[in-house]
């Protein structure tokens, strides 16, 4: 017998019950399409999050200081000493908070930050009106602050925002900037943000502490002696390593692709799973059909039918079984994923080719592997018995 028609045979065994071939079939189809949708929205979050990081550029270090009271600040005169590092080009420190926002009877909570004038620059954000905080504002401790369009549109809708008042936390503002909207991404949002001066937010958030400094460097090669001196310096101050830690972009995005390959194998091992489950339902519908066949298989054995010719037929069955189910796994994953995708624009992600034909061929093996054992079962009945079977 040929394989051509050794195929024919294995088809009209799974079209001859329909809807007993699909539910076999589903397990694979889950499993190809969650394989698919979980790898590709990783993916699509990894590359949002990396293209945010990215387009800071790789010339800014962030400070992060872990200590408790006093111990765990940095001091004005301190940062005007890292000015004096040779690569440094601006500093912002940063003192972030939440706080709700009113004007008139409309009230938002917004992600407060206090940091100086180099901020938007240092952050690539740009202003739709009005201007950013001045250095004038950080030393007189101005009650200013910019906003995002979503705080704008949400208390001032219809109007400019520019010269408005309005109180954060209770306390008297004005609105001097207008940030333009640049929507949600997985690292945040910036239309819900509201920058004002750093030397206003401690009093605001009672917290005198500045715990946070992105340092941006004249050029990405001075990256490493400038962030060496900063850790001489932190180190000479605390004389402990546990007490700050200095990241730059590369680092960071090196520690993002490190937990994104975890992730997706993680993900992908889970929806893997899936697909084993969906080879053990077929390889027990394929028993099933072994049983009901018996008296079949014993008259193609007395006609002639050789061993080899029954085990590739219910093989063919079982593979035909599990592509199928693989391919329709395949259109159910792009289907959702782009949904998905259109729906939340930060999780949008290309379906991988290697991740399609990886699930593909994973589906494949299944239906060789747990084909393997039902198959063999058909080809070892004796002629006699099976004739016999009722």
């Amino acid at each position: 017998m040929k394989l051509g028609q050794s195929f024919r045979l294995g088809i009209n065994g799974i079209t001859s019950n329909k809807l007993r071939s699909f539910l076999t079939m589903l397990g694979i189809i889950i499993g190809v399409a969650a394989v698919i949708v979980l790898v590709s929205l990783a993916t699509g979050t990894t590359s949002s999050i990396t293209e945010s990081i990215s387009s800071m550029g790789s010339n800014l270090l962030t400070v992060n200081i872990m200590g408790r009271g006093n111990i765990g600040t940095l001091t004005e005169d301190e940062m005007e000493d890292w000015k004096l590092i040779d690569g440094v080009e601006k500093i912002a420190p940063i003192v972030s908070g939440s706080a709700e926002v009113k004007a008139g009877t409309e009230t938002a909570t917004a992600s407060l930050i206090g940091s100086s004038a180099d901020y938007l620059d240092m952050n690539q954000l740009t202003l739709a009106q009005g201007r950013t905080v001045a250095d004038m504002d950080v030393e007189s401790r101005q009650m200013v602050a910019v906003i995002g369009s979503e705080i704008a549109e949400t208390l001032y809708e219809g109007e400019n925002p520019v010269g408005q008042n309005m109180k954060i936390t209770g306390s008297n503002f004005t609105v001097i900037g207008v940030l333009e909207s640049e929507g949600s991404s997985s690292t945040g949002s910036s239309d819900t943000r509201l920058i004002m001066p750093y030397t206003t937010a401690q009093r605001l958030l009672r917290n005198g502490n500045i715990r946070q400094v992105s340092v941006q460097v004249a050029s990405s090669e001075q990256v490493e002696s400038v962030k060496t001196a900063l850790e001489n310096l932190l180190y000479e101050k605390y004389q402990d390593e546990d007490l700050f830690n200095i990241f730059d972009q590369t680092e960071i995005l090196e520690t993002l692709e490190e937990t994104t390959a975890t992730m997706s194998l993680l993900v992908g091992g889970i929806a893997g799973i899936s697909l084993i489950v969906g080879g053990i339902g077929i390889m027990n519908i394929m028993l099933v059909s072994v049983t009901e066949r018996t008296r079949e298989i014993g008259i193609r054995k007395a006609i002639g039918a050789k061993k080899r010719h029954i085990l590739t037929q219910f093989l063919v069955e079982a593979v035909v079984l599990s592509c199928t189910g693989g391919l329709i796994g395949i259109a159910f994953g792009i289907a959702i994923t782009k949904i998905v995708g259109a729906l939340v624009p930060s999780l949008s992600g290309a379906v991988s080719i290697p991740v399609v034909i990886v699930s593909f061929g994973f589906s494949l093996a299944i239906g060789v592997v747990f084909g393997v054992y039902p198959a063999n079962q058909a080809a070892g009945l004796n002629p006699i018995e099976a004739l016999r079977y009722q």
